[in-house]
């Protein structure tokens, strides 16, 4: 039976987070999941068969990824954007306008800029430079004038030294105004340009976006780092994160206090750590003989590792990559990956793909594989039809996928067995429009789904991941091969393995299409059941693989943490709640810098909506809400035993930065049909219709992430039954 309220909701906040309803299967973990919405919803049974859960990957470019190509194919590395750790390039090459004007410009050899991936600077390359226009507020001609009218420019240009001034003078911005908004902008394109112009004219300044409004801000964090360096320091290095060009990189000037130098390390890694690294460096001082000690700044690697052959190589074409889309049915997509694999003769790490998908479903998805032609993989496709499987698009690129690398996902769901609440008198049509319209408008809570941690009953994915975070390695093991209450050969092999730690007779045991499980028991027969083999058994594993499962730790607390938010708080943004404040943003993966903690006035003058509110995603770059919500992410972590967890695990070379996820989710291009079961639209029967024969088509867009099961739940207020 339903609960009238969540665990710790006040009673005065509305009824509807409702908690979701509790499964006697192994998504009873889901059973403090909350409602967000106001309507009663009604029954029905998903996945009766996979055709009845399509599921399409949209790529980058907004495409349906099961569409043949047929025009000349293209290669991704023509239309690879900026890795998911960067913000989005407006279309305009800011960079290029203002560098050609050459006006009132300097060289700043500070900033050095490379295509390869040395590891120090060096004498000898070949090295562009960004000029830093000119530290002081005076006019100059760059993009912003093409955009504002002049009194809006020269406004903004007085702010801006008004700010420079008081910050140069140490005084602080008493009686200065702390904002100057531009207006609204209503092109989406215009916005992200302004935003770049204003913050590479401008570094000691934010830009935020409001309701297609630019608001200007003094950057608080550039003062900061003009305590620890120079203002032209300062000046150049916010204009190098703003730039966001890969693979470059910023060095400060030699530095020899190495504790000045470990407070600009704290610095750069605690505010912009998922964004960039820091390293320290000595260079030879030619006047001295002395090392000098520098400190470089890089972009992070993209989060999919290529493999380990040398650049220069893959230039040269000797690496082959081969792009296809996957078309699978009712197939786990590890299993399906190992199948692929075997027919290859390569191994699972040399395919890559931008996100998972469902098992009991249709899915289609990008891939790509290394090392394997067009040709041969066009010579498996019968082999593999019999696997429930098909590949089409097939042809050649130039690089791997990346996890992240789309969209979002379509999907075409068919719900049978429509039936209305127990006791509800209303008619059922209603009801299902009803609830549609409704997260249609208001969204649903953003839960990750039960798939996120597996289907296991004893022993869930999340569960592996804590272990992974404690450095519990021989317990991992362990626990990834605990068998299920089944009496199949895949469980009687964990079994045997559990009772023998014989990885050798448990790898005759283990059927093959168990690729994951016959790695790990393949390194621990190499290797022995010790730590240092465990830890080499999870060597077995691609590092998509490996962080997949402390992923699925970090998603449960996070589910946790935004019903526990969802109890206390409700609708309202309170103060020490975190909000996203700029607009344009739709992934997970922004700075600490567009993340705003909510004041006390500000929550009393309901300046924020509860789709703005953000949570934050554990890892060590990331900042807690400053309410009961922070308190309980500190209580769960002592729970857990993570209170010292620096969210690093080095024996298997996995970071976890953390970062943002937004409460509140809305379904995009949403459309739905009432049909008979002989799939025969309602409204050509007229009403006299028995409402147990009904099915409802419903076809929707979700965010990469967000999960369709999460959002029908909630449309449906009950669960979804498959």
């Amino acid at each position: 039976m339903r609960t009238a309220l969540c665990k710790g909701m006040l009673s005065t906040e509305p009824r509807h987070y409702r908690r979701m309803e509790e499964d006697t299967d192994y998504r009873v973990r889901f059973s403090s999941l909350c409602f967000f919405n106001d309507h009663v919803g009604f029954h029905g049974t998903i996945k009766s068969s996979p055709s009845d859960f399509i599921v399409i990957e949209i790529d980058e470019q907004g495409q349906l990824v099961n569409k043949t190509i047929n025009e000349p194919i293209f290669k991704i590395s023509e239309i690879q954007p900026e890795p998911n750790n960067f913000p989005k390039k407006p279309k305009l090459d800011l960079q290029n306008l203002s560098f050609e004007d050459g006006r009132n410009q300097e060289v700043n050899t500070l900033v050095k800029y490379t295509d390869g991936d040395q590891n120090h600077p060096s004498g000898s390359e070949k090295e562009d430079t960004i000029s830093d226009g000119t530290s002081k507020c005076e006019e100059k001609a760059d993009i912003l004038s093409s955009f504002l009218d002049e009194k809006t420019h020269e406004l903004l240009n007085n702010f801006a030294c008004d700010i420079k001034e008081k910050w140069l003078s140490e005084t602080e911005l008493i009686g200065l105004p702390l904002e100057f908004s531009i207006g609204r902008i209503l092109d989406k394109n215009q916005r992200a340009s302004l935003h770049s112009a204003i913050r590479q004219k401008f570094p000691f300044l934010i830009t935020v976006g409001k309701n297609s409004e630019i608001v200007v801000k003094p950057n608080l964090e550039y003062k900061e780092l003009c305590h620890l360096v120079s203002e032209e320091e300062a000046f150049d290095f916010f204009k190098y994160l703003d730039a966001k060009k890969e693979n470059s990189k910023f060095t400060f000037k030699p530095d020899t206090n190495k504790d000045h130098r470990k407070a600009v390390h704290h610095f750069v890694n605690k505010k912009f750590g998922n964004l960039v690294e820091t390293k320290s460096f000595s260079e030879m001082n030619c006047s001295t003989g002395n090392p000098n000690v520098v400190i470089t700044v890089r972009f992070r690697e993209k989060a999919y590792k290529r493999g380990k052959r040398p650049l220069p190589e893959c230039q040269e074409g000797n690496v082959i990559y081969t792009a296809f889309t996957l078309r699978k049915e009712n197939l786990e997509m590890f299993e399906a990956i190992g199948f692929l694999a075997i027919k290859l003769g390569v191994i699972p790490s040399d395919f890559s793909y931008a996100g998972l998908k469902d098992k009991k479903a249709i899915t289609y998805q990008a891939m790509v594989v290394r090392k394997v032609t067009p040709e041969r993989l066009k010579n498996i496709e019968k082999e593999i039809e019999k696997k429930r499987m098909n590949v089409f698009n097939i042809r050649s690129v130039d690089d791997s996928l990346r996890l992240g690398q789309l969209k979002g996902n379509h999907f075409d769901i068919v719900i049978r067995n429509l039936k209305k609440q127990i006791n509800d008198s209303a008619n059922l049509r209603e009801r299902i429009m009803e609830a549609i319209e409704n997260v249609k408008k208001k969204g649903f809570v953003n839960y990750y789904g039960p798939q996120r941690f597996g289907k296991g009953r004893k022993v869930h994915t999340d569960q592996i991941g804590l272990a992974l975070l404690k450095n519990e390695m021989t317990k991992a093991i362990k626990l990834f091969l605990t068998p299920e209450d089944l009496d199949d050969p895949v469980n009687r092999a964990k079994k045997y393995f559990l009772q023998t730690e014989d990885a050798k007779g448990t790898l005759s045991l283990m059927p093959e299409f168990k690729v994951r499980e016959r790695a790990l028991l393949e390194a621990l027969h190499r290797f022995g059941m010790t730590e240092e083999g465990c830890i080499q058994a999870w060597f077995s594993l691609p590092h998509s693989m490996r962080i997949f499962y402390v992923h699925a730790y970090t998603s449960k607390i996070w589910n946790e943490a935004v019903s526990y938010r969802l109890a206390t708080y409700g609708a309202r943004v309170v103060e020490g709640d975190l909000v996203c404040l700029d607009e344009d943003i739709d992934d997970e993966n922004f700075p600490n810098s567009k993340v705003h903690l909510v004041t006390e006035e500000e929550g009393s003058a309901n300046m924020y909506a509860i789709h703005q509110v953000v949570l934050p995603i554990l890892g060590y770059n990331i900042q807690y809400p400053k309410n009961k919500v922070g308190q309980w992410y500190y209580d769960i972590l002592s729970r857990d035993g993570l209170q010292t967890c620096r969210f690093k695990v080095p024996a298997l070379k996995l970071n976890v930065p953390g970062c943002y996820r937004q409460i509140l989710k809305h379904p995009r291009n949403l459309s739905y049909q009432l049909m008979e079961d002989h799939d025969i639209d309602v409204k050509m029967k007229g009403s006299h219709i028995d409402e147990t024969a009904l099915s409802l088509l419903i076809s929707f867009d979700l965010d990469a992430s967000c999960y369709a099961t999460v959002c029908l739940k909630e449309i449906m207020k009950h669960d979804v039954l498959n």
